[in-house]
């Protein structure tokens, strides 16, 4: 893999992060900006302190947005923004 494909596929991840930080923010009416969510930063826990309610409005918006369907058997995809982008973006899933 060439330097400019790397940067390439690095600028697709930023992207889809960033996508994704936006989505949760507005669906889920945090009073944050998406900027301050970290790639790994945990959704759970410690990190944005979701819970199950919002992990079911994460599906049906990753849905809408992504049309990527995620089932039950799948939820270490929710651990951060970063393993949702490996999820959604299928350029990204083959490399990971």
């Amino acid at each position: 893999m060439t330097i400019d494909e790397l940067r390439a596929k690095a600028a697709e991840r930023q992207q889809t992060c960033n996508q994704i930080k936006k989505m949760i923010v507005s669906r889920l009416d945090l009073e944050i900006e998406p900027q301050w969510i970290t790639d790994d930063q945990p959704l759970f826990g410690r990190g944005l302190e979701l819970d199950s309610l919002d992990v079911l409005e994460l599906y049906v918006a990753i849905e809408a947005e992504f049309g990527v369907a995620l089932y039950d058997s799948e939820m270490a995809v929710f651990g951060s923004v970063s393993r949702l982008a490996d999820e959604v973006n299928p350029a990204l899933r083959a490399s990971a």
